[in-house]
């Protein structure tokens, strides 16, 4: 399907150029043709043309889904070449970007229009379509995921026509904002964001069972709380987290808690060994390198300490080499239809298996754990989800799938991982 004497940029090769694989390394696929549209035109011809050869489409977003969410043996998209943001309005303090904006991106504009978004997660070079519409989150007990902030998108159709959603569409926005691009590709998203705030960061070492006593407290009293369980002295390295021995309320270097809280400050910026205040999108990100491979559920807020002690249990008795940190965050229910927070406060608890070992036993048995709970998946990390699971645990299942028929009957946004979730 060579279509570069038209500018469309879609491409046929062979085998040794076909091979796509996301940033961790455990996904990948082989593709028939790949598209890098520059345009949203460019991308309508290209899903148009697709479709009507009977190829399924999907877009690589920015390759940080653990998961296939992304893979197809049809037309692999990027939307690289369709990023910045688009519009600004003050007045209402929104703002339009291209799908393949990335978060870090954003926010450097919004700095400069002196707007921050109203929450973030701790990796910031994904695109914000991929990320939104696959669940990400931040942590605040207040705070919904990212996608709820969406007030607006287009979505590109099977034939090419866009599909413009927005507060007029309530169904379709909340089938969109997670949506995991079986609806459409998303080819623009308007979010609401807020006026521009600096953070003031603190993180500490504190034991296990200290922080389960202040648990209620932290949450309520700071805008964001967060932590990661050690259960061993090499844990911290496994994700690059800073010595905190200096801050320890015990000196001890296992089953401990690596907390983090940041709060809104009027304070002027300023940097020390593990306390900062900055610009709010300066503080979320966290430095990670790809040597771990992630499952993360989120498990209603009521059961989030009892399913965590679970799961530390499991890990210190049944599975001692599985020496990763659990991490632990907070998350606003929200009315979008495929959220893991649909209706429901919840914390994310998220354990990580180590690339190059089997590390399924232990991921099965934490997936156990946490869905008898009443958790349900982060879409863009390892879950072991069946279309059963999904019509037990989302309310609105069914609409969501009536609604993709409806609007791509034939089902080529879909893929060998999806179509048994969501057909």
């Amino acid at each position: 399907m060579s279509t570069s004497s038209n500018n469309m940029h879609i491409n046929e090769f062979g085998l040794e150029h076909a091979h796509w694989r996301n940033w961790a390394g455990n996904q990948s696929c082989i593709r028939t043709a790949r598209g890098a549209p520059a345009s949203e035109d460019e991308l309508c011809s290209m899903v148009s043309q697709a479709s009507s050869n009977g190829m399924n489409v999907r877009v690589a977003g920015s390759g940080h889904s653990f998961t296939p969410v992304a893979l197809t043996n049809g037309l692999h998209l990027t939307l690289a070449n369709m990023s910045g943001v688009r519009h600004i309005d003050h007045e209402r303090k929104r703002v339009t970007a291209a799908a393949g904006t990335t978060i870090n991106a954003l926010g450097k504009t919004l700095r400069a229009a002196g707007l921050s978004m109203v929450n973030q997660g701790d990796i910031d070079s994904q695109s914000i379509a991929g990320a939104l519409t696959t669940g990400t989150h931040g942590t605040g007990l207040t705070l919904g995921n990212l996608a709820s902030s969406i007030v607006g998108m287009k979505l590109v159709q099977p034939n090419g026509e866009i599909l413009v959603v927005d507060e007029s569409t309530p169904d379709l926005l909340q089938a969109g904002r997670v949506s995991l691009g079986v609806l459409g590709i998303v080819s623009e998203l308007t979010l609401q964001v807020t006026d521009s705030f600096n953070l003031h960061e603190r993180i500490w070492r504190e034991d296990f069972e200290s922080v389960m006593e202040k648990h209620d407290e932290l949450a309520r009293k700071h805008r964001h709380f967060s932590f990661f369980w050690c259960p061993y002295e090499q844990s911290r390295h496994c994700y690059c987290l800073p010595d905190t021995a200096a801050t320890s309320t015990s000196g001890r270097t296992t089953d401990v808690c690596e907390v983090k809280v940041m709060d809104i400050t009027g304070h002027p910026i300023w940097e020390s060994e593990f306390e900062k205040v900055a610009y709010s999108s300066d503080v979320y990100p966290i430095e990670y390198l790809p040597n771990f491979h992630e499952l993360e559920y989120a498990v209603p807020l009521r059961h989030s300490k009892e399913a965590l002690r679970a799961v530390r249990k499991l890990m210190l008795e049944d599975f001692p080499k599985a020496i990763y940190p659990i991490e632990y965050r907070f998350t606003a229910g929200d009315g979008a239809w495929m959220s893991p927070f649909f209706e429901q406060d919840s914390v994310t608890i998220s354990v990580s298996g180590q690339p190059g070992t089997d590390y399924w036993d232990y991921l099965r048995a934490v997936d156990q754990i946490l869905r008898s709970y009443g958790a349900r998946p982060h879409w863009g990390k390892l879950h072991f989800l069946t279309g059963e699971d999904v019509s037990a645990i989302y309310p609105r299942a069914e609409d969501f799938r009536k609604l993709r028929r409806q609007l791509d009957p034939q089902g080529i946004y879909l893929s060998e991982h999806l179509s048994p979730l969501f057909r």
